[in-house]
């Protein structure tokens, strides 16, 4: 399972909305000085993420939750965000390029083309299928230590 931990933000009947603080992939890296993308994470250091789950369980807000997802859902939604519009972009390539063998800028356009295709259809995809997403989604109270 993927754990992530989240903050309860609000409670509404069985609805709750939670509050993760977004992870930056270079944050223990020793050359996050010189790097572009070690600047970027420290110029926008307060990146949340809201979202909101059906539970069965009481929570009040202010909680801490573990969410966790399985590994075998993040892998397929990591596939198809990396590899289909890989594909697009290789399919639009080959047939600009079987169409107009000498013209480069219709390989180009289509395989931008295909390739923007494909995020567009994965995204109103992934849309439609919040619901079952959000299903896979497991909440748990994270065991507090009380002093």
């Amino acid at each position: 399972m993927i754990r992530e931990l989240a903050t309860i933000t609000a409670v509404d009947g069985h609805r709750i909305t939670l509050a993760t603080q977004l992870k930056q992939g270079c944050g223990g890296c020793q050359q996050q000085n010189q790097c572009g993308a070690g600047v970027l994470a420290k110029a926008f250091p307060d990146r949340t993420a809201e979202f909101s789950l059906d539970v069965n369980e009481r929570f009040v807000v202010g909680d801490t939750v573990e969410v966790l997802l399985p590994e075998s859902a993040m892998v397929r939604f990591s596939l198809a965000l990396y590899l289909l519009p890989l594909l697009g972009l290789i399919a639009g390539a080959l047939l600009g390029s079987a169409i107009a063998p000498n013209a480069e800028l219709v390989s180009i356009g289509l395989a931008g083309f295909f390739a923007g295709g494909v995020v567009l259809g994965l995204k109103r995809y992934l849309r439609s299928r919040d619901v079952q997403i959000r299903k896979m989604l497991q909440v748990r109270a994270v065991a507090t230590t009380e002093a």
